[in-house]
């Protein structure tokens, strides 16, 4: 508030002019900014001008809607913008998570002025495709971005202010696409990012409502198969969100069932799913509620489940076997979201990154880290094989990753 726009976009514009220039400029560029241009410079992309845009045609853009499950939520986002879009000289954008502009609406005037500029439906507004705009910088960052005139990289988006945002589905915490309000920079108004967090809060929380209904279906479905089951049992979607609870403590999710996988179920130890038409069923193999677990550390980590004289195995991601090492070595004492984001990535810029990564290894394994803050369940009991090495610090694992907290780790592991 109370920003002179012109001024500040002639100086942002110099500033653009001296820093991808080689010259000395008075100003320096955000962080996000720099990071963004040094990314898009590598990329060999050319600041003076448009670079090339090829929009998909008709058919593929349709077939994309009809895929994304944004489709569901559209018209509610652009009841947002509709009754302020021709006064206040906007447009909302969304994309889908490949940066291809989906749907678009708002001012006619500015979206005659958007065509020209080639931001128009079926295009790929990547920083790798367009640089620094604040759809591709929000999906690089994995973060909201406001981009005003000079910051971005092409010349010719210099007369534009964007701001951007990520929307993740609720259910499984994918991201989904962007969000983005974007029109002529001297028009920028400093409620324009409230009223993008607001867009993106009003499509998660419609997402979430639709949820809701089809779980209330799964339990009607399934109520005759309910009654005939004696035990502990747990319903829950393809998803894992649980429908349905009885004879142990309720959770809201677990992992994601799979056939003939083992699942880790805090309260019910190890259980194998049994799937039903749009869902499944959950019930333990055996009366012991510890989950033992072996994280072998190699190249190719994996997670190995073991109980009931019966064991399984299954590969985990790099990062989730950080997560699950860092997790290990601070003990009950936990990890805030924030610990994570500097041990994994020596920041704490992160912090969306870090809680999609946990949301992915509950999916995997199931409910065995708990939160605030993130932390080993008390029923997993988790030993680490370090191959042919002798000490954690020893195992080439931990000497090649790319997270400075493990390569920190410097305790002598258990085996």
């Amino acid at each position: 508030p109370g920003t002179d726009l012109s001024r500040y976009a002639r100086d942002l514009m110099r500033m653009h002019d001296s820093v991808l220039g080689g010259g000395k400029p008075t100003m320096r560029p955000r962080d996000i900014v720099a990071r963004s241009w040094s990314r898009v410079l590598h990329a060999g992309l050319d600041p003076v001008g448009s670079n090339a845009r090829t929009p998909y045609p008709f058919e593929e853009i349709e077939r994309r809607r009809r895929s994304s499950p944004l489709t569901d939520v559209i018209g509610d986002l652009q009841q947002v913008i509709s009754p302020i879009a021709d006064a206040s000289q906007m447009l909302l954008v969304v994309t889908d998570t490949d940066g291809v502009i989906l749907w678009r609406s708002g001012a006619a005037r500015v979206r005659a002025r958007a065509d020209a500029l080639g931001f128009s439906e079926g295009s790929v507004w990547t920083e790798a495709t367009v640089g620094t705009n604040a759809i591709g910088t929000a999906l690089t960052e994995a973060a909201p971005v406001q981009l005003f005139s000079g910051e971005h990289f092409e010349q010719t988006q210099h007369p534009w202010y964007c701001t951007a945002a990520p929307i993740h589905d609720p259910i499984s915490g994918d991201l989904l696409g962007i969000v983005d309000v974007s029109g002529p920079a001297l028009t920028l108004h400093p409620a324009i990012g409230a009223l993008v967090d607001t867009a993106v809060r009003l499509a998660e929380s419609q997402l979430w409502r639709r949820h809701e209904h089809r779980l209330d279906r799964l339990r009607t479905e399934a109520a005759p198969l309910l009654a005939s089951v004696s035990g502990p049992v747990l319903l829950v979607d393809e998803h894992g969100w649980v429908a349905h609870a009885s004879g142990v403590a309720a959770t809201r999710r677990v992992g994601v069932p799979r056939t003939d996988s083992a699942l880790t179920v805090p309260g019910l130890g190890l259980c194998v799913p049994e799937q039903l038409a749009h869902g499944w069923l959950i019930r333990p193999t055996a009366s012991s509620v510890t989950i033992r677990m072996t994280l072998r550390l190699s190249s190719s980590p994996s997670i190995e489940i073991t109980g009931c004289d019966k064991a399984w195995r299954s590969s985990v991601t790099t990062r989730h076997a950080e997560i699950l090492l860092l997790l290990h070595f601070r003990g009950r004492a936990g990890m805030t979201v924030t610990d994570l984001s500097h041990a994994l990535f020596g920041d704490a810029d992160h912090a969306v990154t870090v809680r999609a990564e946990i949301s992915r290894l509950r999916r995997a394994l199931g409910s065995v880290v708990e939160s605030k803050p993130y932390r080993l369940a008390e029923s997993v009991e988790l030993s680490l094989d370090l191959g042919s090495a002798e000490r954690l610090a020893e195992c080439d694992f931990v000497r090649h990753a790319s997270s400075p907290g493990v390569r920190a780790l410097h305790a002598t592991s258990p085996r």
